[in-house]
Order: C-alpha cells, then sequence, then structure tokens
C-alpha cells in the first residue's frame, strides 16, 4: 500500500489500497498500481442467487411451481369430514357425523349416498346430501350399533352419485341429454374396542392408520406446530417447499399431559370412480312376451311364450290373481280344460332359476313334481338335463307333461308332450345375459334347433341371427317374417297370454312378494 502519486494534486496524502486505480478522492494513479488488473468479484450470496432465480422465472424444461390456486385446488379436494365416533359407545347405540367438502362447482345440488357395512341395520342405508343457500352440504348424521358384534375393526363402504350440471328432480332428461354422471367412493374402518379398553389405547389405535395433523407450507412461508407428546402416540403430516420453513415444537414441558378427547374426528378422500355410458335401451322393453303364429305349419306351436326372470314359478291357470309367472292347464281331447284336473295343480307348483349348478327346477307345491318318473323331494333343486320328463303332478300322471328340449347358454327351451304339445312351448331365458357369438354348440333336440335363436338384454327381447350374428329388437312394429327362423304370420304380443285376459291387481302382486320373501327366507 503507497500514498497517492497524481501528478495533478502533489499535495495528496491518501493512502491508495494495492489494486486501485486511485485513491479515495478520485486523483488517477500512475505508475505500477494502475496497470495491475483488478481482482475478481466476490462470489453472490445465497439471498443473491434466490432473488436472482424468482426474477428469471422458471426455466423452459423445469416443472412449474405449484400456484396458489394448486394449493387452494389440493385444499378443497372431495373428501368427508367424520367427527362425533367415540369408541367408548361399544356395544351400544352410535352416531357419527358426516359432512361433504369440497365437491367441485358444477355438482347437483343433490348427492346421494349409499352405505355397506356389517354395523348398519339391515348391512346398509340410504341418504342424500343437499346444498344449502351458502354453497355448503347439510351434515347427515349415520346410526349404527355394535351390539352383539365381535370386537375389531369394521369397513363401511361408502358410494357417492351425483349428476354434473343437473336440476333437481331431472336425472331422466340429464341421461337422454348426454350429461355425465359421476361416482365416488370410499371406505371407511370403524373401531370397535374391548369392553375393559382404556381411552389412551383406543386413541392410539385409531390414530396408527389415521393423520391427525395435517400442515402445508409453501411459496416461503412458515409453518408452526406446537404439539403435546406426553398423552401418547401424535401422528403429524407436515408439507414444507418452495423455500419454507417447517417448525415443530413437541416439548410437552413439565407436569402430567391429559387427554381432551371426548371423540374422534378425520377425513376420508373420495376417490371418482370412471362410470361407463349406460347402455341404449331397448326400444320396447319386457320381460314376458309371446310369438303368435297365426297360421303354423304341421309340427309348429301356436304360442311361443318367452319369459326372463330370475325365478319363473310354474303353476295352475288362474284368471283373476295368478300366483304364478306360467300358467299352465290340462289339455283333453276337446283342447283347453282350465277346471276339472287343472285344479289339482298348485297356485306355486315348481320354480325354474339359473343356479350354480345351470338351470334348475325345484318342486314347492303341495302335489308333487315327477322329474323322469322320480319324486325329487320338496325344495330339493335338482339340475335341467336334456330330453328330462317333467310331469305335474306327482298323485295324477298326465295333467301337464313337460320336456326339455334345448340348454343354451343362456336358457332353457321345454315342449308339451301330450294333447297340448302343439298349443305352446316356452324359452326361460336369463335376463341380461348375450349368448356370444359365434355361438358355442349345446345340447338341442331338432325340434327346438329350428326355433329362432332369442336372448334378453338391455330390458327387452332380441333376435340373433346364427350366421351372420346381427342382433335385432323384438317388437310389435318388427317384421318377423324377415328373420331367420321365424316361420310366416308369426308376431311379437308384449303378454305372455295375449289370448287371454289375465287380470293381476295390486294386492295380489304384494301378496306373491310376500309369498315369495317367506319361501325364499
Amino acid at each position: 500500500m503507497k500514498k497517492c502519486r497524481s501528478p495533478d494534486h502533489p499535495h495528496c496524502t491518501l493512502w491508495v489500497m494495492p489494486g486501485d486505480a486511485c485513491c479515495a478522492s478520485g486523483h488517477a494513479v500512475s505508475g505500477p498500481a494502475a496497470t495491475r488488473p483488478a481482482p475478481p468479484p466476490p462470489p453472490p450470496t445465497s439471498f443473491d442467487l434466490i432473488s436472482a432465480q424468482r426474477n428469471a422465472g422458471p426455466a423452459r424444461n423445469a416443472p412449474a411451481r405449484p400456484t396458489g390456486a394448486d394449493v387452494f385446488a389440493i385444499a378443497q379436494r372431495p373428501h368427508l369430514h367424520v367427527s362425533g365416533f367415540d369408541p367408548r359407545a361399544a356395544g351400544g347405540r352410535q352416531t357419527i357425523k358426516i359432512e361433504l367438502r369440497g365437491m367441485p362447482a358444477g355438482a347437483a345440488p343433490l348427492v346421494t349416498m349409499q352405505l355397506h357395512s356389517a354395523l348398519i341395520a339391515q348391512a346398509g342405508s340410504r341418504h342424500a346430501f343437499a346444498r344449502t343457500l351458502r354453497g355448503d352440504w347439510r351434515a347427515q348424521y349415520i346410526e349404527f350399533s355394535s351390539r352383539g358384534k365381535e370386537h375389531g375393526q369394521y369397513q363401511i363402504e361408502v358410494e357417492l352419485n351425483c349428476k354434473l350440471n343437473c336440476e333437481l328432480n331431472c336425472e331422466l332428461n340429464c341421461q337422454a341429454e348426454g350429461h355425465a354422471a359421476t361416482r365416488w367412493v370410499c371406505t371407511m374402518v370403524i373401531l370397535v374396542p374391548r369392553a375393559d379398553a382404556t381411552l389412551t389405547e383406543i386413541h392410539q389405535t385409531f390414530l396408527s392408520t389415521h393423520k391427525n395433523v395435517r400442515v402445508i407450507a409453501d411459496d416461503a412461508s412458515i409453518a408452526r406446530v406446537n404439539a403435546h407428546t406426553g398423552g401418547g402416540r401424535l401422528d403429524i403430516d407436515v408439507t414444507a417447499r418452495n423455500a419454507s420453513i417447517a417448525h415443530l415444537n413437541l416439548d410437552a414441558g413439565a407436569g402430567k399431559v391429559d387427554l381432551g378427547f371426548s371423540t374422534i374426528a378425520w377425513d376420508e378422500d373420495l376417490i371418482e370412480i370412471d362410470v361407463p355410458a349406460p347402455p341404449a335401451m331397448h326400444p320396447f322393453p319386457a320381460s314376458c312376451a309371446c310369438l303368435v303364429n297365426a297360421a303354423p305349419e304341421a309340427g309348429a306351436q301356436r304360442q311361443v311364450r318367452l319369459f326372463a326372470l330370475g325365478e319363473c314359478v310354474l303353476g295352475r291357470w288362474e284368471q283373476y290373481d295368478p300366483q304364478s309367472d306360467v300358467l299352465l292347464a290340462h289339455y283333453g281331447d276337446d283342447g283347453q280344460d282350465c277346471s276339472g284336473l287343472t285344479r289339482r295343480l298348485s297356485g306355486r307348483h315348481a320354480v325354474i332359476r339359473r343356479g350354480s349348478r345351470g338351470f334348475e327346477i325345484e318342486d314347492v307345491s303341495r302335489y308333487g313334481v315327477l322329474l323322469d318318473g322320480v319324486w325329487p323331494g320338496k325344495n330339493t333343486p335338482v339340475p335341467l338335463r336334456l330330453g328330462m320328463r317333467i310331469e305335474l303332478t306327482a298323485s295324477i300322471k298326465g295333467i301337464v307333461v313337460l320336456a326339455v328340449t334345448a340348454l343354451l347358454p343362456h336358457g332353457v327351451v321345454m315342449h308339451r308332450i301330450g294333447p297340448g304339445e302343439f298349443a305352446e312351448c316356452f324359452y326361460f331365458l336369463e335376463p341380461g345375459r348375450h349368448p356370444g357369438f359365434p355361438l358355442p354348440p349345446y345340447p338341442s333336440e331338432p325340434r327346438a334347433t329350428a326355433m329362432p335363436l332369442l336372448f334378453h338384454q338391455n330390458g327387452g327381447f332380441w333376435h340373433l341371427d346364427p350366421v351372420s350374428g346381427v342382433e335385432t329388437p323384438l317388437g310389435p312394429a318388427v317384421p318377423l317374417e324377415r328373420l331367420s327362423q321365424f316361420p310366416r304370420h308369426t308376431r311379437f304380443a308384449s303378454a305372455p297370454y295375449p289370448e287371454c285376459w289375465i287380470i293381476r291387481s295390486p294386492s295380489s302382486q304384494l301378496h306373491n312378494a310376500l309369498t315369495h320373501d317367506m319361501h325364499t327366507a
């Protein structure tokens, strides 16, 4: 370090720092000190680097930082807030409060909720969330009982359904206009503790699967969490990003810490499920119908009766309030006899249904059913076989005799034997099942092979061309003569017995439903 030697200011006595070209007064220094290279600038501080990165903006290939709107969207995720659960009430009736939060802005004002659990009466319940004028949703209260239940954890399956951009009470119009339906699901786990479990053990078991505290700090913010850990286990989820600071104070301090939890509350995230588009409905929906041949040829039947029911009941022919779906009558030499031997048939004589071993028949009558000449026993399902002879009844033979003529992948075909063999035959189809194309081989007799291939789907009956695979919906306005394997002069009737006026009153339908439930139980 030397003094200033500027020729223009000979009386300057200020010192010149090494490497500087002038003194503190700004006098230029001549000589070797002026020709020295300047030292490199000092390295930037961390504050300078962060400030430069913020001012420069995000890089082209770098991922963008989450904005405030993104954080708000995460916080407003659809979820259920469950509160009021008190495990100490084990063995008795409990009530929890469920609140719907974070729903999208375009949700319908009514959201239905279905619950399924072993704790709820009748294994399930149905509720509805209604949106208030403030924009939030009216809470629902769910009651259940753990009386007589084994201690442990029980699941409650939750399913929410709503229509987007749809007004109240217009679900059918929304489906017609193509509005999308939305479905959310989640699974809640309810703890039923032991009768001698302490409150601390209950909370520790519950908190092992649920987060108690969730804190998010973003964009250079500070998150402070103060908690006491002396009362037991505490689960905390803290997220700090983008130059944020998370400050956790878990010091319980001196003395005893008492837990003040009276009930437990938590959030259940809702998972949105992709709802498939509903299939197109059948133009003429029906579960029972009839194909009427006005001029049957030799060996053909006048009526081909179609049934697509989960359980098809065979019984006595009754014009007023019959108890069965298939009305059978005795045919004598003079034709159909609705009285006489027909009265020996029960109102509910036999049931045909699809079981685990294929289509089965079950005797539910007083007079019995003979299968190939053998009585199988009452309430004993027996699988149907090709060529099986079914006689109603066991006490008097020849009243009604049916034969299994075809076992389709999706149904069974039966013909009558005896004087009424040219009067009618029956299709018993599984509702909503397509046989597939090409159709797999199936056992059948020649008289059933010549009949049209039919199936039931989307609420109605269809015809399947066995060669081309073309599917045609059946209805009164469809020309059946143009379809394969249909005889001429055949028309479609929406009732299984169009030649008769069968009267079914609402009271009889309720009685039949109750009788079916009692028989099933």
